[in-house]
């Protein structure tokens, strides 16, 4: 008689972070950290499918950084640069050098990612007239060696052709682009390869969870308003992720359905442990609703649990808006002075 074959199952919910697929579909118990790395190869193959995949990173170009302008500050030199994050691209940025840093000094580093606005990378730099989101400087000005790119469509990089590149989505551009910020920074002798952060308010916040799950390079990764899973993003009204620097396949593939999309924030989180994480969630986010997150939150605990490094992973829910105020910045400043080992 013949070896009856197990019934394939699907991925499950995505809310569940207990259970890998084993090569029969079926659901196995999460028991071990080498059981949730099966899973986490599984949450970003399926994160792929929607997103595009990562292209290969075996043969890059050189970056070919320009330096295009300077300014000078008591604690850092800001340079206006630009560099070839691929071919036939130039991906524009401000590069951050601390003053002080001494002969053979390595510094951390860090990929400051900015919101939602025309000025681009300008945010960061404190040019807005929202003074809440000027983390890129502050960083600067704490020592730490930082690389602010612009967003696909914002600032220097407004008139970006998504229709003539070959990603599927600009998110996967995106994550691109910051893991080629990465590149820069560890090609310098004033940063440390093994202290590599990044940080994001809004646009920045999702940008950084995304450059993260795929760059295991970053070490400590700051969100600040960026996510919630889809069903708790305006009730599961998930059109605002479809534009064309997110992901039209959101809405082509997946009929604004958060049900089928085939990957959701509890894993993308999740993805990260054990690397220490950061979320600022106020209670007052009408973007990102914070009872999405503390419901992710009871799962993703389990995940860093899981390698006994609870104390990796810190939400913080202030009462406040959609907004990165002083007393949270300074909290998640301290993170990464912790985890980067910053004195």
């Amino acid at each position: 008689m013949s070896q009856e074959v197990p019934t394939v199952t699907g991925p499950g919910p995505h809310q569940r972070l207990n259970f890998y697929n084993d090569k029969f579909g079926i659901e196995r118990t999460i028991l071990s950290t080498n059981d949730w790395e099966i899973r986490r190869k599984q949450i970003l193959e399926r994160f792929e499918e929607a997103a595009g995949s990562l292209p290969s990173r075996v043969q890059l170009p050189d970056l070919d950084v320009q330096f295009r302008e300077k300014v000078e500050t008591k604690h850092y030199t800001r340079h206006t640069i630009d560099f070839a994050s691929e071919a036939g691209d130039r991906t524009p940025a401000y590069l951050y050098i601390p003053k002080g840093i001494a002969a053979g000094e390595q510094r951390p580093g860090i990929v400051a990612l900015h919101p939602t606005s025309k000025i681009g990378k300008g945010v960061v730099d404190g040019q807005s007239e929202r003074p809440n989101r000027a983390y890129g400087k502050e960083l600067a000005e704490r020592g730490y060696v930082v690389v602010a790119p612009d967003y696909l469509s914002y600032g220097d990089y407004a008139d970006y052709d998504f229709a003539n590149d070959r990603y599927k989505t600009g998110t996967m551009k995106g994550i691109w682009n910051h893991m080629r910020c990465v590149d820069l920074l560890i090609s310098r002798g004033d940063v440390d390869p093994e202290r590599i952060g990044n940080i994001g308010h809004s646009l920045g916040g999702h940008n950084a969870i995304f450059h993260a799950v795929f760059d295991e390079r970053v070490k400590v990764i700051v969100t600040s308003c960026g996510w919630t899973p889809f069903h708790d993003y305006y009730g599961g009204k998930i059109k605002g992720w479809t534009s064309d620097r997110y992901m039209p396949s959101l809405r082509d593939d997946y009929h604004l359905d958060p049900g089928k999309v085939p990957f959701d924030f509890y894993e993308l989180v999740g993805a990260l442990a054990p690397r220490a994480f950061f979320s600022n969630s106020p209670v007052g986010d009408a973007n990102f609703d914070y009872r999405g997150v503390e419901k992710a939150a009871v799962q993703i605990r389990r995940v860093y649990e899981l390698y006994n490094k609870p104390e990796n992973m810190r939400i913080a829910y202030p009462d406040a808006g959609h907004d990165f105020p002083l007393t949270i910045r300074e909290e998640a400043y301290q993170f990464l002075d912790k985890w980067l080992e910053r004195d």
